[in-house]
């Protein structure tokens, strides 16, 4: 008997240990599912340039400073409305010459500085003073800043502009504190941020962001409140980490070819973003021959769209004839209307000969590309061109490249003869992808390729004409001057894609274009 009571013992301790184990675990997975849900990762081969408002300016960087700070407007998620963020109210006098803000009260930096008018005057100054990329914001329209109250500020602008309600809304308008940013220097791996939904909690280069929920953010809470960003190689990289559970949301940039077959796999879904961005070639034309219009001509005439859109981007882009891009009021097929659907080599050949080249005596001409951060296809691309233009039996390309850092070093110190390059929107209006290309001195983050006094006269009443229709006549011309002058060369007009886990849900790409983590959670 004492056997068998033994044996029964040794069995219901068993069961009890068996229980307990499942017990455990079942609590763990309790546990460990609402935590899974509150981290989003996010993988890119993107790249976080600076960190401060008054030099960044490039698409990733613009987009992590836009979930951890906020200008005094934003743009209303799948719309082109722009609602009040920082400024509570807003009065525009003198026919939009003056516009006077008025701020949230209240609101404070991590830092726990407050944000009042005297800050929003420093922060703006700040940018005029440090002349980084985006200073043209700043620079090119603003005349002064006033303190009104301490909740109050004045914006004098230079002359009344028709949209300055959505440069308000760029990131290089963001205030941010002087007690974590220095006054006179870019300081470009700071993490303080502005008054946004998220901060940053740590920040490796290139390998590494962490952002968390900022819990006394005034406005919408985040949906997820750990969002991880990750940085990766290649498209290549980026695709394994998605598909080994890696990473949750796989956005810029996967191959066309990682776009096509992932949306056949039912374990990830393909949001396809509305495209308004572009890709043009820029031809330097402080550097000669490029300073000769005979020549930029015959390489506009020579482009080959159709080799690039479909044989490198099998048709997830479209081919564009104008920087402004199709679908946008104002557009018009400028490239088109001069040079045809292209490419047109008879013509090319012509406008070569009278600028004096021939078969044996060749247009001899350097193509720059980077090969990262436009994804892993800029490769291709540059080879495409170069396929393209060899073809007229005159031109001969020598393809080069350099990382990004380097690349924009030498492209803004005027060295490179033709580069590639892409635009992602400022704001949402036809001068912002005419303006800050073609106006003398304002095109100075691509090395002032171009400089015309008519072309200056254009944009700058069409910058302050008061209806829409005069404006859309001006900018029609300024895209058919465009075209003759061809100092950019608009190649295709793309689309956003993300490809993230069936279970991530509130990923919106609009127009605006950057992603808002703020909406992205998991169900």
């Amino acid at each position: 008997m004492r056997r068998g009571i033994s044996k029964v013992v040794a069995v219901v301790a068993a069961l009890v240990i068996i229980v307990a184990i499942v017990g455990i675990a079942y609590v763990y997975q309790a546990r460990k599912a609402p935590a899974e849900k509150e981290v989003i990762v996010i993988g890119t081969t993107d790249r976080v340039t600076d960190l401060d408002p008054a030099s960044a300016y490039d698409f990733f960087t613009w987009e992590v400073l836009s979930n951890i700070a906020e200008g005094f407007f934003k743009y209303e998620p799948m719309t082109l409305e722009l609602k009040p963020a920082l400024a509570e109210s807003y009065e525009v006098q003198e026919g939009g010459k003056v516009w006077v803000l008025k701020l949230r009260k209240g609101l404070k930096f991590r830092d726990g500085t407050e944000l009042t008018a005297e800050v929003v005057k420093w922060s703006i100054e700040r940018v005029a003073r440090i002349e980084g990329d985006p200073a043209w914001f700043v620079l090119d329209f603003v005349d002064k800043v006033e303190v009104v109250d301490k909740y109050t500020v004045k914006i004098v602008l230079q002359q009344p502009v028709a949209f300055f309600k959505a440069v308000l809304a760029v990131p290089t308008y963001f205030p941010i504190s002087p007690k974590s940013y220095p006054a006179d220097e870019i300081s470009p791996d700071n993490t303080a941020g502005g008054i946004g939904p998220y901060y940053i909690e740590r920040f490796v280069r290139d390998v590494e962001l962490v952002l968390k929920a900022n819990p006394n953010y005034y406005g919408e809470k985040p949906r997820t409140k750990t969002i991880i960003i990750k940085f990766y190689k290649d498209a290549t990289a980026l695709r394994l980490a998605l598909e080994g559970g890696e990473i949750d949301v796989a956005w810029r940039t996967l191959n066309p070819s990682d776009i096509k077959d992932l949306a056949k796999n039912p374990d990830f879904t393909v949001v396809e973003g509305q495209g308004a961005y572009i890709r043009y070639i820029v031809l330097n034309g402080n550097i000669e021959p490029f300073n000769n219009k005979l020549v930029r001509q015959a390489l506009a005439a020579a482009l080959d769209r159709k080799k690039i859109t479909e044989g490198v981007f099998l048709g997830t882009v479209s081919p564009l004839y104008s920087l402004v891009p199709a679908g946008m009021w104002s557009h018009i097929d400028a490239f088109k209307e001069k040079y045809g659907e292209g490419p047109n080599y008879e013509l090319a050949k012509k406008l070569l000969a009278q600028a004096g080249y021939s078969e044996t005596n060749k247009l001899k001409v350097e193509l720059w590309y980077t090969p990262a951060h436009y994804g892993t296809t800029e490769a291709d691309v540059a080879a495409a061109i170069k396929e393209s233009w060899e073809k007229t039996g005159m031109i001969e390309v020598e393809i080069k490249s350099a990382e990004w850092s380097t690349y924009l070093e030498l492209t803004r110190k005027k060295g490179l003869p033709i580069t590639l390059y892409g635009w992602y929107p400022d704001y949402i209006d036809p001068d912002n992808f005419l303006y800050p290309f073609l106006h003398t001195d304002s095109n100075r983050w691509l090395g002032k390729p171009y400089s015309d006094p008519e072309m200056d006269k254009l944009l700058e009443e069409a910058q302050v004409a008061p209806d829409k229709a005069t404006r859309t006549r001006l900018y029609e011309q300024v895209q058919r001057k465009l075209a003759e002058d061809a100092p950019i060369i608009p190649f295709l007009q793309g689309k956003l894609y993300v490809v993230c886990k069936k279970n991530v849900k509130g990923i919106v790409i609009d127009p605006y274009m950057l992603l808002r983590y703020w909406l992205i959670y998991k169900e």
